[in-house]
């Protein structure tokens, strides 16, 4: 069946560390389909020391989730950018009044799920180093920097994140899982959720495409192949 002309209105969810940036990047790549990361804004946020920003640091650094009304409203504002484009939302909503509140401003069509396991995560965000004013993202053991503790195309140190420390990592997980179990089921009922499982985004990657492949034009179809 050929790709639907309506326009998308998608989400990808997973917890921390499973991949979704990897697999959103490779969908805007491969697919008509404009992206957006409540993580970006909220990082732009963080990096002006906006009112919300600083509000958001104080969750994060306790290794909290930031609360629906600041998510709520930061997302539904920028998308307010995206009316004549299908789009893809990352990372939000993660929570069931996020969720409701998303549904009253939009029909949600699909909703992709990344499961993950746990140990798997952990092990993947321990080697995670970032640069913090553009959120490049680097891991020691599978997309390392080409010098040691250095972005490559500013030179400038990587840092690694308060909220990928093990200690806080574990309270992270705990409550996306707590409060995102909700949200599956309540896309689950609606029956657009689409669960996707594996240890690796190579082989989670396949199944995403294949589902998107019935749902949105693609750019070039050889080039969603291309990891």
């Amino acid at each position: 069946m050929g790709a639907s002309v309506r326009l998308l209105r998608a989400v990808l969810m997973g917890p921390p560390g499973s991949g979704k940036r990897t697999v959103a990047l490779r969908i805007t790549k491969g697919f008509q389909l404009k992206t957006f990361s409540s993580g970006d804004l909220l990082r732009d946020n963080l990096l002006r020391d906006t009112e919300i920003g600083v509000l958001a640091k104080v969750f994060m650094d306790q290794g909290k989730l930031i609360p629906d009304d600041i998510m709520t409203r930061l997302t539904l504002h920028q998308l307010k950018t995206f009316t004549q484009e299908s789009w893809l939302l990352c990372g939000f909503p993660r929570t069931l009044p996020q969720a409701e509140a998303l549904e009253r401003a939009y029909q949600i069509h699909l909703v992709m799920s990344l499961n993950v396991p746990s140990e798997v995560i952990k092990q993947r965000l321990s080697a995670r180093w970032i640069h913090p004013s553009s959120g490049r993202v680097y891991n020691l053991e599978f997309n390392p920097p080409k010098a040691i503790g250095l972005d490559d195309l500013t030179g400038e140190p990587l840092v690694q994140r308060e909220d990928d420390r093990p200690e806080t990592l574990n309270q992270r997980l705990k409550a996306y899982e707590d409060q995102t179990k909700p949200v599956l089921e309540y896309y689950r009922e609606k029956g657009v959720l689409e669960t996707f499982s594996g240890t690796k985004t190579d082989q989670i990657w396949p199944c995403v495409r294949a589902v998107l492949q019935t749902k949105v034009p693609q750019i070039d179809p050889k080039a969603s192949v291309t990891p």
